[in-house]
Order: C-alpha cells, then structure tokens, then sequence
C-alpha cells in the first residue's frame, strides 16, 4: 500500500466530520483505540510550559533545556544527576498527576463495547482511568516500573516507593542549598549515592522501563498483554470495526498509525478515524472510509460522549 497521496482535515468540513464519527462509534462492531501522547496532551499533561516550570526550573537555569521530554534524554554527568532529573519527572507525570478527565471519558465511553486499546503512552493513565487489563497494551513501557541497565533478565520492578524516596532527599537537598543561597544555575540537582536504585539480581543500575534503544525489557506482562491485543486483532479480521486514532504523532508510526491504515484497507467494512490538532491526515486508497478530524482530542471525546 502506498501512502503518497493523503487527504487532510482541510479536505473536509469538521461538522461533517464529526458527524461520521459518531454514526461510525455507534455502528461500529467493534472499536480499536490508538493512542499517542497528543490524548495527553489533551488531558493537561503537558511537557513544557507552566507544567514544566513549576517543577524543573532549576533544571532549565543548569542544564538549558526547556521541556520535560529534553530532560529525558540529557547527558546526565553521574547517574546520581540523572536519578535527580528523573525522579522528579516520575513523580510529576505518574504518581502525582492525577488523572485525565478524557481518559475517563473514554473508558467510560467503551466500558461496554468490543474494544480494545493500544497505547504508546507511559503515563498508566488508561490504568489510572479503571480500564479493563486485559484489552489494553502499553507498547513502550511504563513510568511505573524499572528494569535492569543491562537486563541481566527480562523482568521489571515497581518503582513508586524509589522514586518517592529519591524525590524527597533531593527536595530537601535543594531546600538547604536555597537557604544557603545558592543561585538556581549552581544548585546540586543529584540525588545521595546510596538512593541509586540498582538491580536486586546482578546489582548493576536499574533504569526506566522505556523504549528508548534495544534494551527494553518485555517482560512476562508486556507479553501477556501483546498476545492478548493480537487475539483481538485476528478476531476481528472483518466486520465493522472503528480504527480510532487519538493523538498519534509520527514519532513511531509503524506502532499505530500504519498498521490501522492497513487494516483498513484490508477490510472494505472498516472505518479509519485520525483525530489530532494540527497533523490530521489518512491515505487517499481509504478516503471513502476515512475521517480527519484536526481537533482537539478532548473536545472530540466529549463530543461522542454527549457532554459537550
């Protein structure tokens, strides 16, 4: 399949639009939810900005970066300054954050549908929003869990009770130094040595369970849970089923956006909905079954939900 011709959301009138999504949701046999970080971003959980700086200014003044995903990937000098960052980042986008309101919506909204989600998400926001285990698939890992730097074995390990531990001396730390009047720029932004959290195995350093390169651990769940989301899949080969996509950039679009235009295609039953502000978009082989919606996710939950 070929995807050199595409039509847009400016192809198409958002009322129509909208319109057909609903008369899809209501028809559809059966729904599968792709979801990317702009149904985050939807939710409030953003990565620069007020969010950003109300956590990680000391960051910004030592280190120059201006967003949460930057830090992420910074050359922390020790791994005692890389647990400094990421620690806080933890605790700010998974253990105190709350939850959407869209997530909630929208598990809500299929609670009693044939649906399953798919996420790149690793905010556990679909988890936090009381959806069903066992149809949804976190692809690229979770904030929640760390595993092995090296792995020396394919497990992971809850990290809230690290994490909270780490966060907290490093809020003291910086709490002495701004007494003792250290500008921002200068501020020791590392957690102590023996908070480093290493594997309890071969006592290497234990590191997030991302997928950032070739070392991420699918561990026994990761697995479980993929088998699952591919039963679903060859059940529901044909038939009418909504390939809802919510906020899915192009960052890693052989995960979501590919394969549901390609099932799509397959299945003349089938229809494919991208809803996402500012990249809204769909094959031109599939625009009789497609729908772009350049819109705001939350709006667009809302919308089918009946509240706004």
């Amino acid at each position: 399949m070929s995807y050199a011709s595409i039509i847009t959301a400016h192809d198409r009138t958002a009322a129509d639009e909208l319109a057909r999504l609903r008369s899809a949701f209501d028809e559809a046999d059966a729904i599968l939810i792709g979801a990317g970080a702009g149904l985050s971003t939807a939710a409030g959980f953003t990565y620069s900005g007020p969010r950003f700086e109300r956590t990680f200014s000391p960051w910004r003044e030592r280190y120059g970066f201006t967003d949460m995903y930057s830090g992420g990937f910074y050359p922390y000098p020790t791994l005692q300054d890389f647990w400094g960052y990421w620690c806080k980042s933890i605790l700010a986008n998974r253990y105190e954050c709350g939850v959407g309101a869209v997530y909630r919506t929208l598990v809500d909204l299929v609670a009693d549908r044939d649906a399953f989600v798919l996420t790149t998400n690793v905010d556990h926001q679909f988890q936090l929003s009381g959806a069903d285990h066992a149809r949804l698939f976190y692809t690229q890992g979770d904030y929640s869990l760390f595993q092995c730097s090296k792995p020396c074995r394919p497990v992971t390990y809850d990290n809230e009770e690290q994490v909270r531990a780490m966060a907290s001396a490093l809020d003291e730390k910086i709490a002495r130094q701004k007494a003792a009047g250290v500008p921002a720029r200068l501020l020791d932004l590392s957690v102590p040595a023996e908070l480093v959290p290493r594997c309890p195995h071969c006592g290497r350093p234990l590191t997030t369970n991302l997928r950032i390169d070739d070392t991420f651990v699918e561990d026994e769940g990761w697995h479980a849970a993929s088998a699952r989301y591919h039963a679903w899949l060859d059940s529901h080969e044909t038939g009418r089923v909504l390939y809802l996509e919510l906020g899915v950039g192009g960052n890693t679009p052989g995960i979501i956006k590919y394969p549901f235009w390609q099932r799509a295609a397959r299945n003349p039953a089938a229809t494919y909905a991208c809803v996402n502000l500012g990249e809204a978009y769909a094959p031109a082989q599939i625009a009789g079954r497609a729908i772009v919606l350049d819109a705001d996710c939350a709006a667009v939950v809302d919308a089918l939900a009946g509240t706004r």
